[in-house]
């Protein structure tokens, strides 16, 4: 039965669509990008971050990119979280166990949504997007379309992991609560986060 889910969204530049490990994507929208090769999808949810890979391609890659790839600063960490509590409280979609915001990407692990789960993901980039510009800390605050806009600082797909047993979101939730301490984070204790009951 399915209690919950574990997203993965990354920050632009961080995981591209052709990375030889594989990705979520199915398609390269960069034209700099397609001379790295097709777009890379997996079929299984299983992660491929720890499968081996060219380092020198892959930052060839990134430096191919249009814009710099995104890093967030402590600032901008703490904006994203204030995002995510706004549309968490204004819609309370799902309940929150576990989130950790790295500097190129974030976890989150929650229950069950009350709409599709990549609807949810996608409406806490756009949160956190519009949290960043609001405090004037957008990673392309000085790129600015004719529209207004400004190019997103995410990519697209989010990576989900179904959790189908008490097991799985026992097994995920300490693993993102670990994941700013292993990168040389700050503990992040957020209040939007609540403890799991598996009762």
């Amino acid at each position: 039965m399915l209690l919950g889910f574990h997203i993965v969204c990354s920050a632009y530049g961080f995981w591209l669509p052709n990375d030889e490990r594989g990705s979520g994507s199915d398609f390269v929208r960069s034209e700099a990008l397609t001379k790295f090769g097709p777009a890379n999808p997996v079929s299984h949810r299983r992660s491929v971050a720890r499968k081996p890979c060219d380092p020198v391609i892959r930052e060839m890659a990134r430096a191919a990119l249009k814009y710099e790839p995104v890093r967030f600063n402590d600032a901008q960490i703490q904006s994203i979280a204030c995002g995510f509590e706004c549309e968490l409280r204004r819609f309370a979609a799902a309940q929150v166990f576990a989130c950790a915001i790295m500097r190129d990407h974030f976890h989150l692990v929650c229950g069950r949504c009350r709409y599709d789960i990549r609807r949810f993901a996608g409406r806490l980039k756009g949160a956190a997007t519009k949290q960043l510009i609001a405090d004037g800390l957008h990673p392309f605050q000085h790129v600015v379309f004719s529209d207004d806009s400004r190019p997103s600082p995410w990519s697209v797909k989010p990576w989900v992991v179904y959790c189908d047993s008490v097991e799985d979101m026992l097994r995920d939730i300490p693993y993102v609560q670990r994941n700013p301490v292993k990168a040389g984070l700050r503990p992040q204790n957020w209040s939007f986060v609540m403890p799991y009951d598996p009762s």
